[in-house]
């Protein structure tokens, strides 16, 4: 791979892509400070892969397989916290709210009693006001007093 001794080589991640010119006797840290002085990170922030694979400062050009024109990944390190669980529940407390048992409902009447009531709802609860208009089971509506 290594024809001559100079190759160029891209570097993708940054704010632009950064073509270098390499040596094989480089190592990964050289690449790292030349990408920290073109783009003003500290080089210990840049984290440099290849194919996916992180590379190590120590290890030289030589020990890979590149080939001209091959583009490497670069990744700036960022302050931060980790989010256990999913992200929508971050930094909720849960079970603040004190349950609240149910209150039991009486049993709803069936059949004849149940027919009984319908009527008395419908027809004989009615209130109609004096001019004739009847009001709803919902109504406020209140006959005047009598005097």
């Amino acid at each position: 791979n290594w024809t001559n001794t100079i190759m160029q080589i891209f570097v993708r991640g940054t704010a632009k892509l950064l073509a270098l010119n390499i040596e094989k006797d480089d190592s990964i840290q050289d690449v790292s400070e030349y990408i920290a002085e073109e783009a003003g990170y500290a080089v210990n922030d840049i984290l440099l892969s290849l194919h996916g694979t992180p590379l190590n400062n120590e290890q030289t050009i030589e020990e890979f397989d590149l080939v001209p024109g091959t583009i490497i990944d670069a990744n700036i390190k960022l302050l931060g916290g980790k989010i256990h669980g999913r992200i929508n529940h971050a930094g909720k407390v849960k079970n603040q709210t004190p349950k609240v048992a149910p209150t039991e409902k009486p049993k709803k009447k069936t059949g004849r009693a149940r027919r009984r009531e319908q009527y008395a709802q419908r027809f004989s609860n009615k209130v109609a006001s004096p001019n004739g208009v009847h009001h709803g089971p919902n109504s406020n509506y209140r006959l005047p007093a009598s005097s």
